[in-house]
């Protein structure tokens, strides 16, 4: 099949990869000329495992392109996907649509008869709604569909996700639109993936009520493991013995400093925003994102009472930057938060990230970032461990103690033993336990 991909940032990117290697023949578009040009120079703009690799495979195949011409690319596709940007509008949360309605237009100028659109950019419920009627509008004369289907990549571990997914949602009432789909997905179904037909409605709030039950989990057993720290209970023992109810399960349990990233954030706010212009409030949520972002903030006060409540003439070296491993993300990272209490209480900050560190010093130019934690530990009266990326994971601590001119170790992902790092010299802190 002929697709389209309308973006060609992380979802468009990697979808568009992904369906070339399932033997479609695949265009990924994108205004940004420098984007393109890298892309054919097979330069990825994100970090993403095994994304490089797949993206040349597809592309000395012939079956991936990159394109700035839209119409020219959606003229004979039999399905095209907007896979745009949806950051959250300023002043009230709600998601930007712009990029998406303006690919509409632009869609809806060149496509032809008997086409498939699909939103694969998160957006809220009813916007697929607008999506037809602008499409309707530029182009009276023809037969179109328009479908949700939103994803569900995690970054990190996106084209394994993309390849066996838990579930393929596809929103749609009109059956040779459903055809179209089943055949874009044909090689998942004939793997057994379950696909999901609902109306484009359900589709589309699927998407951010997953986001939203997902940020719920990591709040709550962030809150059991400040408890735990009262109590004197391990949050991990917790974490295991709830996680081990099949009603509940266990992932998303993992005690830390707060969810970040480029989906939770701006979904969960954009699912209050529907919720308020809807007048059906959705309490859980509200206290989710409050909480969240207390906890991320907290976490930086967390170490300046380790360095007796004043960072002034203090170093502070931090492992991890990005949201996650596996990914130079910076949106809404806990360790933004955490680095403006630091340097608010007068600390000196260096930090190392195994990806993330380009993007960090763009919105943290006071942050020296060293290309060694061992070297960014040297001098450092505390090391806080953010990100659990696997380099951090079996770190020498004896070598690393003899680097620092202080004591303090905060794992803020639980990656070590408190006996561990008590043998080493460490005043270690960690969560919950």
């Amino acid at each position: 099949m002929k697709i389209t991909m309308i973006g060609s940032g992380y979802v468009g990117l990697v979808s568009g990869a992904c369906f070339a290697d399932f033997g479609h023949d695949v265009i990924c578009v994108d205004k940004d000329e420098g984007k393109i040009d890298r892309l054919n120079a097979n330069v990825m703009p994100i970090y993403e495992p095994g994304l490089e690799a797949l993206v040349k495979s597809n592309a000395d195949a012939g079956r991936l392109r990159f394109s700035t011409d839209i119409a020219r690319s959606v003229a004979n596709a039999d399905a095209v996907f907007i896979a745009v940007g949806t950051p959250s509008r300023r002043g009230d949360g709600h998601a930007d649509l712009s990029y998406v309605y303006a690919a509409a237009q632009e869609i809806g100028e060149s496509v032809a008869s008997c086409t498939v659109i699909v939103t694969k950019s998160t957006v809220p419920v009813g916007s697929g709604d607008e999506v037809e009627r602008i499409i309707r509008e530029v182009r009276p004369d023809i037969d179109f569909a328009v479908v949700s289907n939103p994803e569900f990549l995690r970054e990190g571990a996106a084209i394994g996700d993309f390849k066996r997914p838990d579930r393929i949602v596809v929103g749609t009432d009109v059956d040779w639109a459903r055809d179209v789909m089943q055949r874009v997905y044909r090689p998942l179904f004939l793997n057994e993936s379950p696909i999901v037909f609902t109306s484009r409605r359900s589709a589309e709030l699927i998407k951010y009520a997953a986001n939203a039950f997902l940020a719920t989990k990591i709040t709550f057993i962030n809150e059991m493991a400040d408890l735990c720290e009262k109590l004197g209970a391990d949050v991990q023992d917790v974490s295991r013995g709830i996680g081990l109810d099949n009603r509940i399960g266990p992932k998303f349990l993992h005690a830390g400093p707060g969810y970040g990233g480029s989906c939770f954030p701006k979904d969960t706010l954009a699912l209050l925003k529907t919720a308020q212009d809807n007048d059906t409030p959705v309490r859980i949520v509200e206290a989710v994102v409050q909480a969240n972002d207390l906890r991320k903030r907290a976490m930086g006060r967390r170490i300046v009472n380790a360095l007796g409540g004043d960072g002034r003439g203090r170093k502070v070296a931090l492992f991890g930057l990005t949201f996650k491993p596996n990914t130079d993300d910076m949106r809404d990272a806990p360790s933004i938060a955490i680095v403006q209490a630091l340097l608010d209480s007068g600390a000196v900050v260096e930090a190392h990230d195994p990806e993330g560190m380009a993007e960090a010093a763009l919105i943290m130019p006071n942050v020296a970032m060293v290309d060694n934690p061992y070297r960014a530990a040297e001098g450092a009266d505390a090391v806080v461990i953010v990100t659990e990326w696997d380099a951090y994971r079996a770190l020498d601590l004896k070598k690393l103690k003899a680097a620092m001119r202080g004591d303090v170790l905060a794992d803020l992902r639980n990656i070590y033993r408190v006996d561990d790092c008590t043998k080493a010299g460490f005043n270690y802190l960690s969560i919950g336990r």
